[in-house]
């Protein structure tokens, strides 16, 4: 068990990662709420967004789910006060709460379902937050995780003045070992389904969103890259032992390729769903 279960608070705290909150629903949303039809949930439910940042699920899943009470959770205060902001018109059917996933503040069979999105690659132990998520959840009720996977980000080689650029290999040294460096693991969604299986979970399924050149608007995708690269490039550096300088350049050659046609780029987002037993 790690001490530090939120290794990523600054970079979750930055600016920056409110902007890739809102790039990222835009992105991933038209493709993902689909999805919750087949949890076959309808009425007065329990819904709990674990990992809420802003909010900006939160109040698509209040769109979604109009009889429906809602509960944020996220550690971070500041993320929670924009998630409140914006949120004025939901104020009777949401509630955000500071709170930590590891010890939820929810007496058990609280909810119908539990989303908790852009997380299982952010704190380490998350066998232990999926352990939590089935202690909440209402015997049958559902748990929706998008898992990410840094070894689903699939970018054209791009030619420099110094040679051949992989976007593909910079995830793999970079985020991945980053990640590793802090106990989190940068392959999360490979491993989801495994993870749900031994938590106790039935019913799992796998689906994959795509995020692409094709169905994203370009500055769209692009604009999740220019957040990551201004909350990351400082921490990626710094567990590759690499200049900043060299990293950001990396970031921007990507960006550059997503934004300017005809290059192609995709990033698969695993979605993993399962059912707590009755």
């Amino acid at each position: 068990m790690h001490e530090d279960r939120n290794p990523q608070a600054e970079q979750m705290g930055d600016e920056s990662m409110a902007r890739n909150l809102a790039h990222q629903a835009q992105a991933i949303w038209p493709q993902e709420a689909p999805l919750f039809d087949r949890y076959g949930l309808d009425g007065a439910l329990r819904i709990l967004d674990l990992g809420c940042g802003t909010g900006e699920i939160t109040r698509r899943l209040a769109q979604r789910y109009p009889q429906a009470q809602l509960v944020g959770v996220d550690i971070l205060e500041g993320n929670l006060a924009l998630a409140r902001r914006d949120s004025t018109a939901y104020a009777e059917r949401i509630e955000y709460a500071q709170g930590d996933a590891f010890a939820l503040a929810y007496s058990d069979a609280s909810f119908d379902l539990v989303v908790c999105r852009h997380m299982s690659q952010a704190v380490p132990d998350f066998p232990l937050v999926l352990k939590e998520i089935r202690r909440v959840l209402r015997p049958a009720g559902w748990l929706h995780l998008l898992s990410e996977d840094y070894g689903m980000l699939h970018m054209p080689v791009i030619a420099r003045e110094d040679g051949p650029f992989d976007p593909d290999a910079f995830w793999n040294r970079n985020a991945v070992a980053y990640l590793d460096s802090i106990g989190c693991d940068g392959r999360v969604g490979r491993h989801s389904p495994a993870l749900l299986e031994a938590a106790g979970f039935t019913d799992i399924a796998m689906d994959f969103l795509t995020v692409d050149t094709l169905r994203v608007a370009r500055p769209t995708f692009g604009g999740i890259l220019r957040a990551w690269r201004d909350g990351y490039t400082g921490v990626l550096a710094q567990a590759s032992q690499r200049p900043e300088a060299a990293v950001r350049r990396d970031f921007d050659s990507i960006i550059h390729a997503i934004e300017t046609p005809p290059h192609y780029a995709v990033w698969h987002v695993p979605v993993v769903s399962g059912r707590r037993s009755a």
